[in-house]
């Protein structure tokens, strides 16, 4: 038995561990010079700021200023203030999406496991998808991550069996 929970043990280590370094190698991907790309800090996007994309792992997006490309947020929300633009599209994993008074989304709006608050001024120029409650959650990250931790026990248990000792059968 103690075996088997140091076997599980490990397994949630490494997971976590391919995890951030996912997470940590998004930031390597900030293509454009002004992009805002992180990994559990708020990104904030002042009023007199323009910026062409935003991506947070973990953490909340503030718009007051312009975004001229995409928003995206994992784990985070994406909050479009007074006055804020957003260009292009606004896609939000696990987080809610918040539109002020007068805040502007030219672009598509989707949200999954979250909701869209919207004040009545606040214009959306394309599509609103809302995949509330918990259940696309769980699709989305959880039923992946079951599959991947499933594929390891199994490369665990052959690497196990095939290492066993022979026994010899007694005469």
């Amino acid at each position: 038995m103690r075996h088997a929970c140091r076997e599980v043990f490990l397994t949630v280590a490494i997971c976590r561990k391919l995890f951030a370094v996912l997470a940590l190698s998004a930031v390597a991907f900030a293509s454009a010079p002004r992009d805002r790309t992180q990994f559990g800090h708020q990104i904030t996007v002042e009023s007199h700021e323009e910026v062409s994309d935003a991506t947070c792992l973990g953490c909340t997006v503030r718009v007051r200023g312009h975004v001229v490309g995409d928003v995206t947020t994992f784990g985070g929300s994406i909050i479009v203030e007074d006055q804020g633009e957003i260009s292009g599209d606004s896609t939000t994993f696990g987080g809610n999406i918040r539109l002020g008074k007068g805040a502007r989304a030219k672009g598509d709006v989707t949200v999954f496991g979250g909701r869209i608050n919207r004040d009545q001024e606040a214009t959306i120029g394309g599509d609103v998808a809302n995949f509330g409650g918990t259940i696309w959650l769980l699709l989305i990250f959880g039923l992946p991550l079951l599959l991947f931790g499933a594929f390891i026990a199994l490369i665990v248990w052959l690497v196990r069996r095939l290492l066993r000792p022979a026994i010899p059968v007694a005469a």
